[in-house]
């Protein structure tokens, strides 16, 4: 009998939740998807195939049992379900919300390469967690036993906050320290409320507060307080700190009045979106109201910029892209969302120069010092694609005599994201990186070249997926409980 709730993707077609009119959801920063209701979460977790090798789950960074899952999803077991999912990921709601499926789980989903279309995993995944919150299943930290041993964690993003709710829930005492005035790193302060509102994350964060978890905000390391302090407050560390500073164009006027990195504007615009005054956007710096906005990059941040300036009212919204489509490294499924909502595309092109208008000139754009300037255009270069790179992606390849000027007053530099150089910021003597900037550290323990010290993340990784962090965080947070352990032995003897 249970085996005829599955295998019914011959017969199911693959159906994502509805999502909000184009029109509509352009005009907020609400999710755009609906939820689903609980027949239609059953009829496409009934579609998998309950493979043998389940490749969705070997693609996963954190191997959650998908086949399990939606099985007892299909067979109504919500609460089983959820209780599965839990087991292998710390934040399986988010999770379900701004994973690049089309890239992982779903995108090595058997039955999508027998021709049938992908199980609709993150949806599920995502209606189920949200169940277990409006149901209450979802139970607060509460250890067996408390234990004395203290951790401190330098970082409130992904993979700090995954490796303090696996620690605070196993009786260690744990301190999470953050420059900013709330937790969640760039799941509050870098991601839309369209893809992730921002009371998912604020929950999250609760119940880490209300379970133990003590959280020091507003803390510059260096500044506030020393790396050594902290080292000699705890008896390990981890680093978490993600990674923020922005990679910029080496092209004239740089600098010119109304070019923007990408995280200030989302900062900007997600901090509007929590009630904070923002100076920066209520004299329209960071507000792509009325303007003619391009946005330079392919990854998912450009998405996230090109698709908050169309909510934001702007007149026009382009995005420059030096690749083709089908070489950029964002989510497919995002620039179809964007260009639902307005956005346009142009492939194959990069930006040649920042072009201005000295103040009070009424004639030509011209190219001018970025003191005195405000953008008025960018110098667009054509680009075609050549020989592979040692990436084995196809580089691009100046086109002579191809530019064009393309008009706009605000452009967003979305480029991604290197590590600050935080041994000199912090004064940690000893801490190494890599020569990309990123902090060395083992692949198998995240222990780093300082003994009790440990790493995840993007400041490992370099900029990578939330759920990268979360895999690491939770990794590291055993290891932690190991040499915590090998330390009390020794002491002992």
């Amino acid at each position: 009998m249970a085996t005829q709730k599955m295998l019914k993707f011959v017969t199911i077609g693959r159906e994502m939740p509805e999502k909000r009119a184009a029109d509509v959801r352009s005009e907020d920063f609400h999710e755009i998807y609906r939820e689903f209701a609980d027949a239609k979460a059953k009829e496409q977790a009934s579609r998998c195939s309950q493979c043998g090798v389940p490749y969705c789950q070997n693609h996963c960074p954190l191997h959650n049992n998908i086949p399990d899952w939606l099985r007892l999803t299909a067979e109504g077991r919500t609460r089983e379900a959820y209780l599965r999912s839990q087991e292998t990921n710390t934040f399986p709601e988010i999770c379900g919300r701004i994973c690049p499926q089309d890239r992982l789980c779903e995108g090595n989903c058997v039955i999508e390469q027998s021709g049938h279309g992908t199980v609709t995993i993150g949806a599920i995944e995502k209606y189920i967690t949200d169940t277990a919150w409006e149901e209450g299943w979802v139970e607060s930290i509460e250890p067996a036993e408390e234990r004395p041993e203290s951790i401190g964690i330098i970082g409130a993003g992904p993979g700090g906050l995954a490796a303090a709710d696996r620690l605070r829930r196993m009786g260690f005492q744990v301190t999470v320290y953050d420059r900013h005035d709330r937790a969640g790193g760039l799941m509050i302060y870098g991601i839309p409320g369209f893809k992730l509102e921002k009371e998912i994350v604020e929950r999250r964060n609760r119940l880490l507060e209300d379970g133990g978890v003590e959280f020091v905000l507003n803390c510059n390391i260096g500044e506030d307080i020393s790396f050594d302090a902290i080292r000699g407050k705890h008896d390990a560390v981890l680093i978490a700190t993600g990674v923020y500073k922005t990679r910029d164009l080496d092209i004239d006027n740089a600098d010119a009045h109304g070019v923007i990195r990408a995280l200030d504007y989302l900062t900007a615009s997600n901090r509007i979106d929590l009630g904070d005054e923002i100076p920066d956007y209520a004299d329209g710096e960071l507000d792509a109201r009325g303007k003619r906005v391009l946005v330079i990059g392919g990854g998912d941040t450009a998405m996230d910029c090109v698709r908050t300036a169309i909510r934001q009212g702007a007149t026009s919204v382009k995005c420059l892209y030096r690749r083709d489509r089908a070489n950029m490294p964002g989510s497919q499924r995002e620039v179809q969302n964007a260009e639902e909502e307005g956005v346009e595309f142009v492939w194959l092109s990069a930006p040649g120069a920042f072009v201005g208008a000295a103040q009070g000139e009424t004639g030509p754009a011209t190219n001018v010092n970025a003191e005195h300037a405000a953008i008025a255009a960018v110098r667009v270069q054509k680009m075609r694609l050549g020989k592979p790179d040692v990436s084995g992606r196809q580089s691009p390849e100046l086109i002579e005599g191809a530019d064009y000027d393309e008009p706009a007053e605000m452009v967003i530099k979305a480029l991604g994201f290197e590590p600050e150089e935080l041994p000199r910021l912090w004064g940690a003597e000893g801490l190494e990186v890599t020569r990309w900037g990123t902090i060395k550290a083992d692949f198998r323990t995240h222990g780093t070249s300082l003994p009790g010290v440990f790493a995840v993340g993007d400041i490992v990784r370099g900029a990578s997926l939330v759920v990268w962090a979360i895999r690491d965080g939770r990794e590291a947070a055993d290891s932690i409980v190991e040499f915590l352990g090998n330390a009390a032995q020794v002491a002992a003897e």
